[in-house]
């Protein structure tokens, strides 16, 4: 599996498996309606494990373009395989959007709330509050980032020559799981935590185009889920590479 299809697939296991708890959790009468943000953080945290246990040993599993970016940032990772590796993302992402629609599709048609519709696909503030909500998406994304600089291991590369995370497979998957669990159980509640700008901005680029009866897609809010895990990564990399 080359580098971009693990990223491409990897990423749209991340989204399927996300977006479907989300979607299983709001939308109308599902067996999961109303279960709560525990059940959207865990399900999150191990939609993680999975597309990181898949796409690990083949791309690194970077399945978010903050950390793509934010690793070469620091020298971790080479700049020119940014671009391939952000598209692969955008890709899963999006493909991920769409199956989850599809899978939905009879729950969809029976939800009313445009806010709920829209929530499976991208992400909106509790609070709209745009300092506020740029803030913590950076903050959120620099605990990712910053955790992820000490899980990478430099010295450990797969033959592709990218950074591979920690024992890779199921052991090296859990631990950046666990991270993002944490996150959305501690920080995830102003914004809903996209932290990941392929995570929100592919799947409200789907939303906007599909035929949904209800729709709100908020394109002012959408740079916020974009600029904002850049910019937590971005301050993540400039730490690491300050302390190493």
């Amino acid at each position: 599996m080359t580098p971009f299809i693990a990223e491409v697939l990897g990423t749209f296991l991340l989204m399927l498996l996300g977006n479907g708890v989300v979607a299983n959790v709001l939308l109308s009468e599902t067996k999961g309606n109303n279960s709560g943000w525990i059940v959207i953080t865990t399900g999150w945290g191990l939609a993680v494990y999975v597309a990181v246990l898949v796409a690990g040993p083949h791309s690194g599993a970077h399945i978010n373009p903050a950390v793509t970016v934010s690793l070469a940032a620091a020298g971790l990772f080479e700049w020119a395989s940014v671009p391939i590796y952000i598209a692969g993302q955008f890709i899963g992402a999006m493909l991920a959007a769409l199956v989850v629609y599809l899978f939905h599709k009879k729950h969809y048609d029976a939800t009313e709330d445009a806010d709920l519709i829209a929530a499976t696909f991208c992400n909106a503030p509790a609070i709209k509050n745009i300092p506020s909500n740029f803030f913590s998406e950076m903050v959120a994304t620099f605990v990712l980032l910053t955790a992820v600089f000490y899980i990478v291991d430099p010295e450990l590369t797969m033959p592709t020559g990218e950074i591979a995370l920690i024992g890779l497979g199921s052991i090296g998957a859990l631990p950046v799981a666990l991270v993002v669990w944490a996150i959305g159980l501690s920080l995830g509640g102003t914004t809903g935590y996209a932290i990941n700008p392929a995570r929100d901005l592919g799947p409200r680029i789907v939303h906007s185009l599909l035929p949904i009866k209800n729709k709100k897609t908020d394109w002012g809010y959408s740079w916020i889920p974009v600029i904002g895990p850049l910019a937590g990564g971005i301050i993540a990399a400039l730490l690491y590479l300050q302390l190493s």
